[in-house]
C-alpha cells in the first residue's frame, strides 16, 4: 500500500468516557519518513469529519452550500417560469447526498438546516415568510425536508444491505445502520 504524506492527515478521537483517555499527546506518525499532521477536522469526499465525532460541522457546511446554491439560482434564473425554477431547484438544491451518514448531531443544528431549506424555497419562489410551508410545498410539488432526510437514510440502508461487500456489511453492523 502506498500513501501520499502530503495528502494524509492523522486525527485522534477521544473516548466517550474521560477516564478512558490514555494520553493527551501522541508521538509523530511518519509515512515514508515524512511526518503526518494531526488535525481536529478535515474534509473527505465532501463530508466534513470532526474529532468530536459529531456531524454538526457537516450539517452547517450543507446549510451554507444550500444558501449559496439558492442565491446563485435566484441571481441567474429568478425571472424564469415556476416550472423551470422547480426543475432547477430539484437539480441543484435537493442534492443532500451525505444526509444518510449523519448519526450524531444536536437537534438545533438539524432544525437550522430544516429552517434554511424552507427559507430557501420561499425566497427562490417569491413566497412570503408568513405563507404556510405545507401549502408552498404542495403547490410546487417539492418534498418536505423530513422526506428528503428519511428517503436518503432509507435508500442508503437498502443499497448497503443489497451490497455483497463484506466490509460494507461490517461497517453497517458497527455503525448501527
Amino acid at each position: 500500500m502506498t500513501a501520499n504524506p502530503a495528502k494524509s492527515v492523522c486525527m485522534v478521537f477521544a473516548p466517550k468516557k474521560r477516564n478512558n483517555i490514555v494520553s493527551a499527546v501522541f508521538p509523530r506518525l511518519n509515512i515514508s519518513g515524512e511526518p503526518i499532521e494531526y488535525v481536529n477536522n478535515f474534509k473527505y469526499l465532501g463530508h466534513k469529519i470532526v474529532n468530536s465525532n459529531t456531524d454538526d460541522a457537516d450539517i452547517q457546511r450543507e446549510l451554507s452550500n444550500l444558501f449559496v446554491r439558492t442565491n446563485i439560482l435566484l441571481r441567474r434564473f429568478g425571472k424564469c417560469s415556476e416550472i423551470v425554477k422547480v426543475a432547477l431547484f430539484k437539480a441543484y438544491c435537493l442534492c443532500l447526498y451525505d444526509t444518510a451518514l449523519w448519526k450524531r448531531y444536536k437537534v438545533i443544528t438539524i432544525s437550522k438546516l430544516r429552517s434554511g431549506y424552507n427559507k430557501c424555497i420561499k425566497i427562490f419562489f417569491g413566497f412570503s415568510r408568513r405563507d404556510s410551508m405545507t401549502n408552498v410545498l404542495l403547490q410546487l410539488g417539492l418534498p418536505s425536508f423530513d422526506t428528503i432526510i428519511n428517503k436518503g437514510s432509507f435508500s442508503f440502508r437498502r443499497q448497503s444491505t443489497m451490497c455483497n461487500n463484506r466490509l460494507v456489511k461490517h461497517l453497517m453492523l458497527v455503525t448501527g445502520c
